[in-house]
Order: C-alpha cells, then sequence, then structure tokens
C-alpha cells in the first residue's frame, strides 16, 4: 500500500468544520442538555481550534474561555491565547493557577524526584523529561534533563520511582486546569469541551481526570496535519497556525515529540494512518524514508503505547453491569 501524505491526510475544511458545528450543536441539544460550551484555550493549535468549532456551533456569545497559564507555562502561549480570544469575541478568564499548584505540592514533590537524581538542582534550574528507545527496538524510557541557571545541561536516565513522582506531581497541573474547566461549566450550565486529536486520543497522550475528561471531544477523529489545515481555513491568528506543538508543561522547551512520541507530528500522523489503514512495514517505511526495521518499531511502539494506556479512556467500573434507565449498560470508552 503506498501512502501519499498530501492525498491521505487532506480533507474537505468546508464539510468537515459544517460537520463537527452541527454534531457539536446537536450533542448539546440531545446528549448533553447544556447551554454552551467552554473551553480551556492553552495558545497552542488543538485548543484554538476547538474554540473555534465551538463558536461555530452556537457563536461567541455561548462560548466561555479559560487562560490558566502555571510557574512553567511561557509567555508566548498566554499571548497566543489572549490573541485567540480576542479574535472570536468569546468571555473569558485568565487565572494564573501556580499558587493552587503550590499548595497541593505540585513543585516540591517534582523538586524533590529530581534532586534525587540530581542533587544540586534548585532555584534558577529548569528541567523536563525526554522518551528514548521505541522507537529503535528498545523498551521506552524516559531521561530527565535539566539546565543550570549559567546553561550547562546535564541529563540522565531515571528510575521508575521519581520518574513516577515527577510525571504525577506535573499531572496536578492538567487535573487542577479541569476542575476550573468544569467549576465555570457548572456555573454557567455549558459543556466542557476536550481538545486532544487523533494521535493523541489514540495513544494515550492525556491525562486521565485531567485534560481527557470532557464532555465532548470535537477533534478527537482528526489528525494533527489536519487540525493545522482547519485552523489555516478558520482563519485563525499566524502565530497560532505557524505554532510548533509542544507540551508547555516543564520549564524546559520541549516538543512533544521529545515527550512521547519520538517522531514529529507530520510523521507520527503518516505512522498512525498507515497502522490503522493496515499499510504494511514496507509502505511506512517508504512514505517516512526510513527502513523496514525502524518502520516495525514505530508499528511496536504504536501497539505498546495503545496497551498501557487503555485504561485512560475507562470510566470507573462497577463489579457488576448496572442497568441504567434505557434497560441497557452504559456504554464505556
Amino acid at each position: 500500500m503506498s501512502i501519499n501524505l498530501n492525498a491521505a491526510l487532506n480533507i474537505n475544511e468546508t464539510a468537515e468544520v459544517a460537520k463537527i458545528a452541527e454534531r457539536m450543536r446537536e450533542l448539546l441539544r440531545s446528549h448533553i442538555h447544556r447551554r454552551g460550551f467552554v473551553v480551556a484555550i492553552s495558545g497552542g493549535i488543538d485548543s484554538a481550534v476547538c474554540s473555534a468549532l465551538a463558536v461555530q456551533a452556537v457563536g461567541a456569545e455561548r462560548v466561555f474561555g479559560l487562560l490558566l497559564p502555571e510557574r512553567d507555562s511561557v509567555s508566548e502561549s498566554t499571548l497566543r491565547g489572549r490573541m485567540m480570544v480576542k479574535q472570536l469575541g468569546i468571555a473569558y478568564e485568565e487565572f494564573n493557577i501556580a499558587p493552587v499548584l503550590d499548595a497541593l505540592g505540585c513543585y516540591r514533590w517534582r523538586d524533590d524526584a529530581i534532586r534525587a537524581v540530581f542533587p544540586d538542582y534548585g532555584a534558577g534550574w529548569k528541567n523536563k523529561i525526554v522518551i528514548s528507545g521505541g522507537q529503535t527496538g528498545h523498551f521506552n524510557y524516559f531521561k530527565l534533563v535539566v539546565q543550570s541557571p549559567n546553561g550547562e545541561v546535564f541529563d540522565q536516565r531515571l528510575d521508575s520511582k521519581n520518574y513516577l513522582q515527577i510525571v504525577a506531581a506535573t499531572n496536578f497541573k492538567q487535573r487542577v486546569r479541569k476542575t476550573l474547566e468544569y467549576f465555570h461549566a457548572d456555573r454557567l450550565n455549558y459543556a466542557v469541551v476536550g481538545t486532544p486529536n487523533r494521535v493523541e486520543y489514540d495513544q494515550g497522550f492525556f491525562v486521565k481526570n485531567g485534560d481527557g475528561s470532557a464532555d465532548i471531544k470535537p477533534i478527537a477523529h482528526l489528525y494533527k496535519t489536519q487540525v493545522y489545515a482547519l485552523a489555516r481555513y478558520l482563519k485563525l491568528p499566524e502565530d497560532i497556525c505557524n505554532a510548533q506543538p509542544t507540551t508547555d508543561t516543564y520549564s524546559m522547551a520541549q516538543g512533544q515529540d521529545e515527550f512521547y512520541y519520538a517522531l514529529p507530528y507530520d510523521k507520527m500522523d503518516v505512522a498512525l494512518l498507515a497502522y490503522n489503514s493496515g499499510a504494511s512495514t514496507a509502505a511506512l517505511a517508504e512514505a517516512l524514508g526510513i527502513g523496514v526495521d525502524q518502520a516495525q518499531f514505530i508499528y511496536s511502539d504504536i501497539e505498546a503505547k495503545r496497551k498501557t494506556t487503555a485504561m485512560l479512556h475507562w470510566p470507573g467500573i462497577p463489579i457488576e453491569p448496572v442497568i441504567g434507565p434505557n434497560n441497557k449498560p452504559p456504554i464505556l470508552g
């Protein structure tokens, strides 16, 4: 099977926007029973497109935006978020969640784990986690990278205990943001919009009960390349359309490919599309300009991430099926 990136990922933007907007209106009316939408706008492409789609669906007067920076957020993200709400003409609130995170121990728990690896880590230092292994046929493992105040960079492979503590502490950020989203959704009788694209949704790149929680996920069926195409079609600000995907979670600059996928988003789109289409490893290798062995490693990594993150999609599981008001078990997933 031959994969052509431009052809395979090309969409009819006009039809796609109309379809998503209509489905959002329908779900709001017939399933969710709320008046409008709340969207947390990070300054990235996914949340920008989701907020624009919400406006397409119900109008600017029924969309509420949230800008929720914290200590490690880059200023450009907040500036792009402000640019977005201004262009859309929606009501919004900007709230710095750093004091809440500090009170919960987010930064303390994280820094304690970092100091277990780099004892000199302290004020003025920066950090990030990077992934290695999976795309070269080895088990995935994580490295901690730190930067001293004078610019020196150090890295070391992370043991499981400290990796889990850093990630658990960092996950406070997404969960606190989601708490605020649902507060505003409750007070306005609105629904919360989730912003994962297809690769994030498929590969479990989200926090359970954090950015993974939502009432509706408008772009979970769209590859990142397609999300960028919708952004340009919707005439979103150029700064947003040209922004490269980042986690905006760690204090050092960190691409999503560094932290999770180990492939740039456009290549990850092709890899997942090829996998979902049943394309051979030879076809993927040709499309990406890599060896067949590496293509097989990429397929194996996709499968491994699906398996290890499957539980992130699950709701709380009752011991026995609980029949609902329609005399059918609730839908899981």
